[in-house]
């Protein structure tokens, strides 16, 4: 057997271990190993095993992974989200599907200060489901309009997947986080535009809300939302004036959310426990399954997968977008039954080749690769934003009203998807305006 038989070989049997369930980390770390084995034998392959690891968690840049971690769940168990979603919900709730709209802002908010997709939803489904469900919304559109609002936490910067892109594609993370922006705003746009269009087709769908909502009373509300704002100028500000680097914005990050939660006495020293300890669980299992992505480079490297893949590639003479479409079907069928960064790494060491073969931007690439893991978070069968808002609602809203809900939202991520494709300038207008 070859070396890029063995190579398809392992690509095969790790699929196969996904779809059964087995953990990420433990299927990527497990087949790599085997495979370099089965190609270098015993020494190279402990070498490999006692080098990789350290290299990979020593890396200066991933020291920030567990810091705007820990920023984003101490925002979370602060209870940051009460003042955006109060804020949005007094400008907004007299729209047709206001409070759903208002949902969508609230999270685009909230996304500024947590990396998390997951995060953000259960924040925001805390707060605004109940909310909509008091003022008789139809509960597919209340549940799935937080569970899809809470997607953009993955687009609007810090995100994590964008800063885990960016370190395994060797890419400047300020200019993906610049990147990020746009897109992320034209998702909450979207959103909002397709509730708006909706509700007023079937005004059934969302009761008018009136209340009785001072001028002075919208006005307060934005100086309720001071902490948010302080921490979104105090980090991105100093990112993007140069001040400091990302790596150091994750540790100035985490430092000023928790003084900004004492200060604002929303934060006590149980909850700051107990974010630290979602932090580290979060960054142990990012780690473990990095770790495992690495592995996986060497081995295709080694096998000879990755440039032939690309060779195949150029010699077939596929163009840009017949590539781009390719890579979107298989990150959405992948995206119904694995987690986002589990698929991510997964197939970054078998694209990113490709995509560099043909020169294809790399910020640009990274949006969209992180656009299609969006989509994935509210796909049948395995949608976990469904599935956290699910664990908000228990047994007030059924799992196949949450997901029939979100498939409104999933047309107009597919519609935003395709703007992204058709215009590259959306995404890189910003990073190539500021670096």
């Amino acid at each position: 057997m070859s070396d890029l038989q063995i190579g398809g070989l392992g690509l095969v049997i790790l699929i196969m271990l996904l779809l059964a369930r087995v953990p990420v980390g433990i299927a990527l770390g497990g087949v790599s190993l085997v495979g370099i084995y089965t190609l270098l034998g015993l020494k190279p392959t402990l070498g490999i095993v006692t080098a990789v690891p350290y290299e990979l968690v020593a890396h200066w840049t991933l020291s920030s992974v567990p810091m705007f971690l820990l920023m984003g769940y101490v925002c979370y168990h602060a209870n940051l989200t009460e003042s955006l979603f109060r804020l949005a919900r007094y400008w907004l709730s007299a729209l047709p599907g206001g409070l759903a709209i208002a949902s969508v802002g609230g999270a685009a908010g909230f996304s500024a200060v947590t990396g998390s997709s997951v995060a953000c939803a259960a924040a925001m489904g805390r707060i605004a489901v109940p909310e909509m469900l008091k003022a008789r919304y139809d509960k597919g559109l209340a549940a799935g309009s937080v569970a899809a609002a809470g997607t953009i936490g993955s687009l609007i910067p810090p995100s994590i997947l964008l800063l885990i892109f960016g370190i395994f594609a060797e890419v400047p993370i300020g200019k993906l986080f610049v990147g990020g922006f746009l897109p992320g705003i034209l998702t909450a746009f979207m959103f909002a535009l397709m509730i708006y269009l909706r509700v007023k087709a079937t005004p059934s769908l969302a009761p008018s809300v009136h209340e009785q909502i001072s001028w002075r009373d919208r006005f307060y509300a934005f100086y309720d939302t001071w902490p948010v704002i302080l921490l979104v100028i105090g980090v991105f500000g100093g990112l993007f004036g140069g001040v400091f680097t990302p790596t150091e914005a994750g540790a100035i990050g985490a430092a000023l959310s928790i003084v900004i939660a004492f200060l604002k006495r929303s934060l006590n020293w149980a909850r700051l426990r107990d974010a630290t300890m979602e932090a580290m669980q979060s960054t142990a299992a990012i780690f473990i399954i990095a770790i495992g992505a690495n592995l996986l480079t060497r081995f295709l490297a080694f096998a000879g997968v990755s440039d032939f893949l690309a060779d195949v590639v150029l010699a077939e003479g596929i163009s840009e977008i017949a590539l781009i479409l390719g890579i979107s079907v298989v990150y959405l069928a992948l995206g119904m039954f694995l987690d986002p960064l589990g698929i991510m790494l997964l197939t970054l060491p078998i694209f990113l080749p490709v995509v560099e073969s043909l020169r294809i931007d790399l910020i640009w690439f990274g949006i969209l690769i992180v656009k299609y893991l969006e989509i994935g978070l509210i796909t049948p069968p395995v949608g976990l934003n469904v599935f956290v808002i699910k664990g908000i609602v228990g047994d007030a809203i059924k799992t196949e009203v949450i997901f029939k809900g979100i498939l409104w939202f999933v047309v107009a991520d597919l519609i935003t998807l395709g703007l992204l494709i058709g215009f590259p300038q959306i995404t890189l207008f910003l990073p190539e305006l500021l670096y």
